[in-house]
């Protein structure tokens, strides 16, 4: 048996190879992360063994440089482990004194964890998963960018028509019927030009009718008295109008992620929207970041491995009291469980009781919810492992 240890790189990787007796029998081979550099690996190896069953394999987690290395060799039958850098780094401080970095060096340390056997592989989740994870991950970035956008929009408006959010409500500044008006009328002056019909016609279209006359009247009020700047009106306009249409763009972005999402969910078997919290997107963020629920022994795992435990500080006879959230584990899963744990404390009894008990105790609101998170865990670990529905108890 032979262990492979890869340091993984943009551009190129780093291998090197170990026996069993810990011999370290190929030090430091760079190939380039392309299928000629691949290609070049698998002759190299091939000069040790020409069974890929006799190798097992092992690279960290790196950003996501290290996916279509993991592919390649995946399609060629090679045993892999793909290692979270917390351990590899733990690894190192047991076993370099003198503290070296280097990729060779890396590539090596990989090699002897693996052979050790002292590490926990991160299996590469199923494709469905994988899918729902890269989709999950995707929306939250277009939902950021989103409010991105409409915090910049916001901006503008109160520079160059600081009324208009008296208009409507700040989720309604962004509703179909206020970007209607934006994009064809983005100044105080363009709105002045036209008339409370024209206006209201716009309105009734963008709104199906819900807003007309009256709003547009109360619109064309606020434009002739209107407070903003009068000077540069072209380039705020010109950019108002640009930030419209990238929210419209990036509005109808989100919708087809999340029906694609609503897809892949459909297709699974899984039980995790019957928990009170728990809807499609939040229910694949947790599924897809999670992975194998199996790969957690207990829900304290899933907890650490979420960022929700708290962190200690302890030296000698002192221990800290007041410890914080870790927030050392999936960003995207956390953010998930939270908001989760946020929606369960009101509308599951028991997750209910639990909040208002924390709040009782005098822990802040967030504190509480977090709590509520922890336990939601322990929920989630039961009945995805057993995969029965989740039963809401009076």
């Amino acid at each position: 048996m032979f262990y492979l240890g890869i340091d993984i790189g943009k551009r190129t990787h780093v291998a090197s190879l170990m026996n069993q007796e810990g011999k370290v029998v190929l030090k430091g081979f760079s190939f380039p992360n392309s299928a000629e550099g691949g290609q070049r690996l698998l002759d190299k190896l091939q000069t040790f063994s020409s069974s890929s069953q006799d190798f097992l394999v092992g690279m960290e987690a790196t950003g996501h440089y290290w996916l279509s290395l993991f592919s390649f060799l995946d399609n060629n039958d090679f045993v892999l482990h793909v290692l979270n850098p917390i351990q590899t780094d733990g690894w190192r401080k047991s076993t370099e004194i003198r503290k070296r970095k280097n990729d060779t060096i890396d590539s090596i340390l990989i090699a002897d964890l693996i052979r050790y056997g002292s590490f926990t592989g991160t299996a590469l989740a199923n494709e469905q998963l994988f899918s729902l994870r890269q989709l999950t991950r995707y929306r939250a970035y277009l939902v950021g960018t989103a409010s991105d956008f409409k915090r910049k929009i916001i901006a503008v408006l109160d520079q160059v028509f600081p009324e208009y959010d008296t208009l409507f409500s700040k989720v309604g500044i962004f509703g179909k019927a206020s970007q209607a008006v934006l994009l064809e009328f983005s100044s105080p002056d363009a709105i002045n030009e036209i008339s409370a019909d024209t206006l209201a016609k716009v309105l009734r279209m963008a709104s199906r009718n819900r807003l007309g006359q009256a709003k547009a009247e109360a619109i064309k009020r606020a434009a002739i008295h209107s407070f903003g700047v009068k000077f540069a009106q072209k380039a705020f306009t010109f950019q108002l109008r640009s930030m419209i249409e990238q929210l419209k763009f990036l509005e109808a972005q989100i919708q087809e992620t999340e029906a694609e999402i609503t897809h892949i969910m459909g297709t699974l078997d899984s039980v995790i929207e019957t928990v009170p919290g728990i809807g499609t997107v939040n229910g694949a963020t947790i599924l897809s970041e999670i992975g194998d629920i199996h790969k957690f022994s207990t829900p304290a795992k899933l907890v650490a491995y979420a960022g929700l435990d708290a962190s200690v500080t302890q030296s000698g006879q002192f221990e800290a009291t007041h410890n914080v959230m870790s927030k050392r584990g999936s960003p995207y899963l956390r953010k998930a469980l939270f908001t989760s744990a946020l929606i369960a404390s009101q509308h599951d009894p028991v997750l209910r009781t639990f909040y208002e008990k924390k709040r009782a105790e005098g822990k802040h609101h967030l504190t509480a919810v977090g709590a509520v998170a922890r336990k939601l865990c322990s929920i989630l670990h039961a009945i995805l492992k057993k995969n029965e529905p989740y039963e809401i108890r009076p």
